[in-house]
């Protein structure tokens, strides 16, 4: 059995993308070892098909982070036999590609997202140009190459002259036996439901002005999950008078535990702003969650996200950032009950045709060459 040493730079606990790949790898006969690190506060890692190895750092943030990260991953492949690298994100990239040169292991990347153009890197000159100088020098050279939307993988195509598989980041159908109630997973019965999760709850995602819309609607909570940048500095804002008790935080949660809190809300929300290519182009795990648990979406006009909303009809777009708009377009689509019953009707479609299972060929199609 061919092993697959597949490698990301988070703790592996809420990564959904990288899980399937996993899965795929493992139904394909490779032996997979998925490797991340681990936090302070990572919980505990579930039993899966799977082998998996989170590093201890001594850094959990900034360059010393990054440069501590790549070097033990580099030394941790060395030493670990596999014939097959899976690189998740340019964070990755660079000891998997060394690896590759000096092992000659075949290598397959996978970018999530368009990293030098995020907000956390934009802005900062030097990082950025070392990032940048990393892409430039590997991406080219890159023969297996996905990601997560067309905008994205045209924008690789046009830089570099590399076809890019797009993959689109959508759930598995979940075989759940057992439907939780709101009242068991502690939730009103009695209010409407408005959901923001996520892993990467970060800056110029809009957070900060759906908490202060808050204050215009009535009879809701709003339902945070996830982590992010941002978080603390959200829970602080909620601690106002006429906020605590419309809004909820909970952390990270497995899968099938957040499927389980998505399906019970009436409204899922993805509200990053326009202030950077990466956020233009995303098309974000949370719309296909929403989407697969049969709730409407409002979210903001961008490029990919707007053209699944309007092409399935399964929600509504906001016009600014406006706190007092968000809450306007909130209550707007809440209270029209009509309408919520045909964005319903057409999520049973769209979760149909919008399926893991019929993205997953593309990536079986690549990983067989090399099983």
């Amino acid at each position: 059995m061919k092993r697959a040493i597949v490698s990301v730079i988070n703790d592996l606990v809420t990564d959904q993308r990288v899980n399937k790949t996993c899965v795929t790898l493992t139904q394909l006969g490779f032996e997979v070892l998925l490797v991340g690190r681990k936090k302070k506060h990572s919980p505990p890692l579930e039993e899966r098909a799977y082998k998996m190895h989170r590093m201890n750092l001594i850094f959990e943030k900034g360059p010393l982070f990054y440069a501590e990260f790549n070097i033990r991953l580099f030394f941790f492949l060395l030493f670990h036999k596999s014939g097959l690298l899976v690189s998740n994100d340019l964070d990755t990239l660079l000891p998997n590609y060394l690896i590759h040169l000096f092992k000659r292991t075949p290598i397959v990347y996978d970018s999530h997202e368009y990293f030098t153009e995020t907000p956390e890197v934009i802005n900062r000159k030097f990082v950025k140009g070392v990032w940048r100088s990393i892409e430039g020098w590997i991406f080219p050279k890159l023969k297996d190459v996905f990601t997560v939307s067309d905008s994205i993988a045209s924008a690789f195509k046009d830089k570099y002259g590399v076809d890019v598989i797009v993959v689109r980041n959508i759930p598995p159908k979940l075989k759940i036996t057992e439907f939780k109630t709101r009242k068991i997973l502690g939730l009103p019965e009695d209010k409407n439901i408005i959901l923001l999760q996520g892993s990467g709850i970060n800056i110029q995602r809009g957070a900060e002005e759906l908490i202060e819309a808050m204050e215009f609607i009535n009879d809701t909570l709003l339902l945070i999950i996830g982590g992010g940048d941002v978080i603390l500095i959200l829970k602080e804002m909620a601690k106002r008078d006429k906020l605590k008790d419309k809004i909820q935080f909970l952390p990270r949660q497995s899968f099938i535990d957040l499927f389980q809190y998505t399906r019970l809300a009436d409204l899922g929300l993805s509200l990053d702003k326009n202030t950077n290519i990466n956020y233009r182009f995303s098309l974000p795990n949370k719309l296909f969650d929403y989407i697969h648990a049969g709730i409407p979406v409002l979210a903001s006009p961008l490029t990919e996200i707007k053209r699944i909303i309007e092409k399935y009809q399964i929600g509504d777009t906001i016009e600014n950032h406006e706190p007092k708009h968000i809450a306007g377009k909130i209550t707007e689509m809440l209270s029209d009950k009509k309408q919520i019953a045909i964005w319903k009707e057409n999520l049973k479609f769209a979760a149909e045709e919008l399926s893991w299972e019929k993205e997953e060929e593309k990536l079986k199609e690549v990983y067989k060459k090399y099983a």
